[in-house]
């Protein structure tokens, strides 16, 4: 990254005598760079530099696809506030160090109403003006700067030279199909909102339980480009096995496809071999990958629109389980499967989370580990068997990976399954390296299958079935790998042992 205080080093000496000091000049410098800035500041710089440009095109954008459906979305919410001003805003860059910022995402509500996703201005704010038949919409937002402003080459936060071109009012305006105004304009007092409501966040997380034409054809894309993410990392694994940091190279063969098919990941990749895969947020990464192991996987892109996946797989370092893994492995992809073969509109969503949970019971009280029966365990007093599942086993998915969170308990938990909704299935067990109360075999082992689930008219659609569930699937899949790792680590050391001989 640049310097602030170097970058305008070149142009300063080309100031003749006469040159204003920084401190003179009369742009606004960032805060944490003023001290070091030597960015020109002369009459005679600011005619030359502000000369010469050739005309920029203004190609006015057609609608994109998701304008008419953030329409739709406007329109409904319009119903629910009539005569009611509404203030969206997208929220600010948010600092990181000094004069370095996070890269920004604008919050989801806004993005969802107006169909801006990664391309979205920071400070940008939606505002619905009520009228007789309903709401107007005005996007407000920092358009580009003219070559006859300093802005441009001397702002680092904001300038063309520094971040890029920004869009004009009326580019924005074709493209989300929104009527636009500076941010200027916009009136005091809706500047002074920072985040929404609480009973508007609620509102809008419960419209978007339910997801419309163009967020299910974003999660299949989303879904899709996350498969081949877990496909990069099947070919690369056997070969990460020993490194001291391999869990840092599996999250960075998955952010390579986020970044290359979509705007990133959807949250910070879980890549967690042995005992990590017992902490539930493992993200340190920083972990050894060891033959033998099991490395848990919990992994999603997410897409320009800011749609994401969510995917966990585990799989076996080497390709093949060890029996005790893949006893663990088969319990919670049985479980999964219960929790999916009932998914169908008018259950609870509740229900899912029971379903997995009484396999679980099964399974952990089969095993000898629980001080009760299946049946005891499960009710509501005891629990036994959640000391190996702490976690719920769905969460809504879409625009946020835990979607719809403001939702009321008795519309999300509690609310009854509908047609359009998207959440994942995702059981676990988890045996702590530190656990007396499971056999020695068991501990260090963790296990999570998560599949991304679509609820159709008559029952559900798994959006994640092509990445190998089964554990004899997984060796399949992953056998291929492994043996051409295997033939390259004996293809280098016979080189190896050759060029030794020719050294003697």
């Amino acid at each position: 990254m640049p310097d602030w205080g170097q970058a305008s080093t070149f142009l300063s000496e080309q100031c003749q005598t006469g040159c204003m000091n920084s401190e003179e000049a009369t742009h606004e410098v960032p805060k944490g760079t003023e001290n070091r800035s030597t960015t020109p500041g002369s009459d005679t710089f600011k005619h030359y530099i502000s000369s010469q440009w050739a005309d920029r095109a203004e190609e006015i954008p057609a609608p994109r696809e998701q304008a008419s459906f953030a329409a739709a979305r406007r329109a409904e919410l319009s119903k629910k506030y009539p005569g009611k001003r509404l203030v969206i805003p997208a929220g600010a860059m948010k600092r990181r160090s000094n004069d370095t910022f996070f890269h920004f995402r604008a919050d989801s509500a806004f993005s969802w109403l107006t169909g801006w996703g990664s391309d979205s201005e920071p400070d940008s704010v939606l505002v619905m003006e009520p009228t007789a038949s309903g709401h107007e919409a005005t996007l407000y937002f920092r358009e580009r700067a003219g070559r006859d402003s300093d802005e441009f080459y001397a702002n680092s936060d904001i300038g063309e030279f520094w971040i890029g071109p920004r869009p004009s009012l009326t580019q924005v305006a074709g493209d989300l199909g929104i009527a636009t105004r500076h941010l200027d304009e916009l009136p005091a007092k809706d500047a002074e909102v920072t985040e929404l409501p609480s009973d508007l966040a609620q509102d809008l997380s419960e419209m978007r339980l339910v997801k419309d034409e163009f967020e299910i054809n974003e999660m299949r894309e989303a879904v899709a480009a996350s498969i081949r993410g877990f496909a990069d990392i099947a070919r690369v694994l056997p070969a990460i096995a020993g490194n001291k940091r391999g869990e840092r190279l599996v999250e960075g063969a998955f952010a390579s496809r986020a970044r290359l098919e979509g705007n990133g990941v959807g949250y910070n990749t879980i890549a967690a071999s042995g005992a990590h895969a017992c902490i539930l947020h493992w993200v340190t990464n920083d972990g050894v990958v060891n033959d033998g192991d099991l490395i848990l996987i919990d992994a999603g892109v997410e897409r320009d629109s800011y749609y994401t996946a969510d995917v966990t797989r585990t799989l076996p370092v080497n390709g093949t389980f060890t029996p005790i893994q893949r006893k663990v492995y088969e319990a919670v992809r049985e479980a999964a499967d219960a929790a999916f073969a009932m998914v169908k509109p008018g259950i609870t969503f509740r229900d899912v989370h029971n379903t997995a949970m009484g396999v679980i019971a099964k399974k952990t009280a089969e095993w000898g580990l629980l001080p009760v029966t299946a049946e005891e365990a499960l009710l509501p007093e005891n629990g036994h068997h959640r000391r190996y599942m702490v976690h719920g086993t769905s969460h809504h998915l879409g625009i946020d990976v835990h979607d719809c969170a403001q939702a009321r308990r008795e519309m999300y938990m509690d609310g009854i399954v509908k047609e359009g909704m998207i959440f994942t299935i995702e059981p676990g067990l988890y045996f702590q390296p530190d656990d007396l109360t499971v056999p020695e075999e068991y501990r260090g082992i963790g296990v999570r299958i998560e599949d991304d689930i679509l609820v159709t008219a008559t029952g559900a659609e798994n959006l994640t079935i092509a990445l190998p569930r089964t554990a004899d699937d997984v060796e399949a899949w992953l056998a291929p790998h492994a043996a051409a790792a295997k033939a390259q680590k004996a293809a280098q050391i016979k080189a190896d042992a050759l060029a030794k001989k020719k050294r003697k």
